[in-house]
């Protein structure tokens, strides 16, 4: 005798399929929640630095890395060295963002640590989200012609904070949320990387974002 061979019915196929796409949704789901998650702390990131830079320039007067009364025998934290954790006070937050070394870029994150806005110590820049830089970069007030600078006269004149390695989709969220969505404009202005953690000064702002999947921006806002 042949034996009867059993197979699906239509209504248990038509479970499973149910129940996959079910499974699917809540992985797309879970994706999309967890890349809003990413949008929202780089936005932090960008609102809570700019509270402290403010915070400390209320309390003394000064601009954290520029600071010259923060270090030394002399200085608030006596414990740190002038000559190289104190700023020149002129005004200016000199060094690039991703910069290395005793320079004021980078003192600018000791002096918010030691004063307690930014948690953390030492003068390490921070990382976002995206395992990205962050760091602070004043504008070289270059004049026309130049291009649109990212740190120029048609771009930023005065301090500015960076944040890379931002994938295309959470770039230009986050432009949108704050500010303009455009690459070029605004108050936050954005350069494709060629790698990571790429250098800011005296470039041209992309022309246009492109959400390709593959794209990875710097963004920069002033502060």
């Amino acid at each position: 005798m042949k034996s009867m061979q059993k197979g699906f019915t239509l209504v248990e196929i038509a479970i499973v399929l149910v129940i996959i796409g079910l499974l699917l949704g809540g992985i797309l789901k879970g994706q999309e929640m967890i890349t809003q998650a990413k949008i929202k702390n780089v936005m932090a990131d960008f609102s809570g630095i700019s509270a402290a830079y403010h915070g400390y320039q209320d309390r003394y007067r000064r601009l954290p890395g520029d600071d010259n009364q923060a270090a030394g025998a002399a200085g608030r934290w006596t414990d740190l060295v002038a000559a190289t954790d104190n700023g020149d006070g002129n005004g200016v937050v000199a060094g690039a963002y991703n910069g290395a070394g005793d320079i004021e870029s980078r003192n600018f994150w000791l002096h918010l640590r030691r004063s307690g806005f930014v948690a953390g110590s030492g003068k390490d820049q921070p990382f976002n989200a995206l395992t990205g830089m962050l760091g602070v970069q004043t504008g070289d007030g270059a004049t026309p012609p130049l291009p649109a600078l990212l740190d120029g006269a048609a771009g930023f004149v005065g301090l500015m904070m960076c944040s890379a390695n931002l994938p295309d989709k959470i770039a230009i969220a986050v432009d949108t949320q704050m500010d303009d969505g455009l690459s070029q404009k605004g108050t936050v202005r954005a350069l494709v990387q060629a790698g990571p953690n790429p250098p800011v000064g005296n470039v041209a702002a992309t022309a246009t974002y492109a959400e390709t999947g593959s794209n990875v921006y710097t963004i920069c806002r002033a502060l």
